[in-house]
């Protein structure tokens, strides 16, 4: 099918509606004085921001800044209690229902979450917008969904189910609805949360893509400074409540705001863990430590598919080992043997010396209590304050009231979280609902601390005060942990020692300097993603 040029695109669900001019002097969407609040908090206050046409504009700021309630009042699903949210220059305040209506259907959002229907197929999800809300038949929609399913790399998915999909595939699933319709803008919350470094360099290339394709205005909300850097024309930093920040990104990175030093990097103490060694310091070094876990021989397979081939993995005592990988690699499957959750077909497990395969349900149960676990969602109990959920586990070991009451404030100052300590789960934002499961988990002082993706959907100013944390846990109470992580930047800023899977087999292990020193492409594929020698070590292995 041959594509129209962008300025010709027509919209359709409002085909009637002409495409807002590209006019610098004309913005699609413009926030004036903005003030939004919910109950007593004034999540915006006074903000202002323009949305040129045609560009993208990112929105970085630290978690709970109000960035998905900007994004909400861009497309008319919240309004303003105070000044004025033009879209397509009609205040959605004054604008009659049916007209504000009429004016979302020319913007559409691609959600952190997905958000696709489990009982749709692939191609029922992506033309599920037309068929809904459009006048269009099936038979019109179809050549529309199998265009996108060929530009975003999905031929032949078109028949599966949401629940047969990889996360990138569900993240181009969305992409794809998100675009079928021919919006004008398209606002996107998150986009690349909780993707490996490979899975976010392809999604920013399929939103580059769809965006050239379409024409399509975007506002993209995002944490990941190397998205921000390859996605970005224009970059708004948002903070109390308003815009600090907007310009180009070599702009706003030369204002010197402390508020940008910190977002790229340029604040927060050095971790000492990652510290550089000769190859034979590294050696000694690992010599000198005992191991807390050893994993032997490992195999795993789960009907035909084989998970895990012959794994071999020393975990040092009282030192951080970070697990990375690409989704599916098996990286929550070696997890849950070292937990006892999962039996191994063939090898062993050994903590503390003890091979955990061989013990009866008591003495695992026993054995779990040393370990400290944050899992990729926080899990918090809704009914209970942030501090009934931090201090909970420690009321359920017994611990008097005034040691309860004095270790649950200490982690509470520790993760800046006494400021919410009073509020249910349902009143605070995903990246405080992530620090309170890490305060829970930290507060029973354990053996072993197992942290999966503990910086997801963090901004990077909270990451490095999460990896922080990690690190002082670990040398305050001797804890050995061990990480699994996506983001290479915290990676080598925490860890002793990285150890790299790929499909089910170690491929790499050693000191941060090691790992990065590593020949195999797979392994510079992954941890260089985005970079030149990234983009060498794909080459190499036939990916580009």
């Amino acid at each position: 099918m041959a594509a129209s040029a962008p300025s010709e695109r027509l919209n359709y669900l409002v085909p009637n509606e002409p495409r807002w001019p590209i006019d610098p002097a004309r913005p699609v969407i413009e926030l004036r004085g903005v003030q939004k609040r919910f109950g007593d908090a004034v999540v915006l206050d006074g903000l202002d921001l323009a949305v040129e046409t045609g560009k993208t504009t990112v929105v970085a700021g630290q978690s709970g800044s109000g960035k998905s309630v900007l994004l909400k009042l861009m497309n008319g699903l919240l309004l303003p209690d105070e000044g004025q949210v033009l879209l397509f220059g009609e205040d959605t305040r004054q604008v009659p229902l049916t007209r504000l209506l009429e004016l979302r259907k020319r913007v559409t959002m691609m959600f952190q979450n997905y958000a696709l229907m489990d009982s749709l197929t692939v191609s029922q999800n992506i033309g599920f917008p037309l068929y809904v809300n459009g006048s269009m038949r099936w038979r019109e929609i179809q050549p529309l969904v199998d265009e996108l399913l060929e530009l975003l790399d999905l031929q032949g998915a078109g028949g599966k189910m949401p629940s047969e999909l990889s996360g990138g595939m569900k993240k181009r699933v969305s992409l794809a609805r998100a675009v079928v319709s021919n919006p004008e803008v398209v606002l996107f919350d998150e986009p690349t949360t909780g993707l490996d470094p490979v899975m976010i360099e392809f999604v920013d290339q399929l939103i580059r893509r769809t965006r050239e394709r379409y024409g399509i205005t975007s506002v993209i909300i995002s944490h990941d400074t190397t998205s921000i850097l390859g996605l970005a024309d224009r970059l708004a930093m948002l903070e109390h409540g308003r815009i600090q920040t907007l310009g180009s990104v070599d702009e706003v990175r030369a204002t010197g705001e402390p508020l940008v030093e910190a977002f790229f990097g340029g604040a927060g103490r050095r971790l000492t863990a990652g510290e550089s060694a000769t190859e034979a310091e590294a050696a000694a070094r690992r010599a000198e430590v005992e191991p807390a876990v050893e994993v032997v021989d490992l195999y795993k397979s789960f009907g035909p598919h084989q998970v895990l081939r012959g794994v071999d993995l020393s975990i040092p005592k009282n030192r951080i080992t970070v697990l990375i990988g690409g989704s599916g690699s098996g990286k929550s499957v070696i997890m849950k043997h070292i937990i006892g959750i999962f039996k191994p077909d063939r090898g062993q497990v050994l903590v503390f010396g003890r091979d955990i395969t061989q013990l009866d349900d008591a003495a695992l149960l026993k054995l779990r209590t040393h370990f400290g676990m944050l899992f990729q969602g926080a899990a918090l109990l809704d009914g209970m304050t942030v501090a009934e959920n931090v201090s909970f586990p420690l009321k359920e070991r017994g611990l008097a009231a005034g040691e309860v009451r004095d270790r649950t404030a200490q982690i509470l100052d520790q993760l800046k979280l006494t400021g919410i300590a009073k509020r249910y789960p349902a009143d605070i934002s995903n990246g405080q609902k992530k620090r309170v499961g890490l305060a829970r988990a930290i507060v029973t002082q354990p053996r072993i601390m197992i942290y999966d993706e503990p910086t997801t959907g963090q901004d990077p100013v909270m990451t490095r005060y999460v990896d922080d944390m990690i690190v002082e846990a670990q040398e305050l109470f001797d804890i050995t942990s061990i990480v699994v992580s996506h983001d290479m930047a915290s990676t080598f800023r925490v860890a002793h020692q990285v150890a790299m899977l790929y499909r089910g087999e170690i491929r790499a292990v050693g000191t941060p300097d090691e790992v990065r020193a590593s020949p195999d492409p797979q392994v510079r594929r992954f941890i260089f993603a985005g970079t030149p020698e990234g983009d060498a070590a794909a080459r190499e292995l036939g990916e580009a």
